[in-house]
């Protein structure tokens, strides 16, 4: 038993009469590297050895700094993109309801890419509940990372190639535009 949990943490999973290395193949490693530079971290996935760990440090110290700089310019595009909007409908003199009109596109668009849809596809591949596939959504884009939810991590199910390089980029989008849902609350109470 000691045997197959090392073998587990080691990234080898058993689906039928064969193995899959596929945690540590580009796909997962790409899936580490996001979770790791957005500060997620769900604890499914970690370096074994010190060389591994040591790397893993020096990442995090250039990769956390970079990939705020990424989110911010992402969601300075995404903020850009609706003012961009607001300013076209000015010519109509709506402007009030011309900025009202496009936060609020924005903010359903932002709801279904990023949370209402996503669940849909996390239950056809990871076979949950569209409750729980909402619940990995807003835990996963709002950096909580519990780990009790995590894609591609059943050995029961086959993936496919470009699923996680997806969900990834899915991450970074999404994270920027709950960034700016979270600074527009924030903003609000205050």
């Amino acid at each position: 038993l000691q045997g197959i949990i090392q073998a587990y943490k080691s990234g080898i999973t058993l689906q039928g009469n064969t193995t899959s290395l596929g945690r540590w193949d580009f796909s997962g490693s790409f899936f580490f590297s996001i979770s790791a530079i957005t500060t997620i971290g769900y604890g499914n996935l970690s370096p074994s050895t010190a060389a591994g760990r040591i790397f893993c440090i020096l990442f995090a110290l250039f990769g956390i700094p970079l990939n705020l700089v990424l989110l911010n310019e992402i969601g300075q595009l995404m903020l850009l993109g609706v003012q961009h909007c607001a300013h076209r409908l000015e010519v109509f003199h709506w402007q009030k309801k011309a900025s009202l009109l496009i936060k609020t596109c924005a903010l359903v668009t932002g709801l279904l890419l990023f949370l209402l849809l996503p669940p849909l596809l996390f239950s056809d591949k990871e076979g949950w509940s569209y409750e729980e596939g909402f619940y990995y959504s807003f835990i996963t884009l709002s950096t909580i990372g519990f780990g009790d939810y995590v894609i591609g991590m059943n050995p029961d199910r086959t993936y496919p190639g470009w699923y996680k390089n997806v969900i990834s980029l899915w991450i970074l989008f999404g994270m920027a535009w709950l960034a700016l849902v979270i600074k527009f609350c924030i903003n609000f109470l205050e």
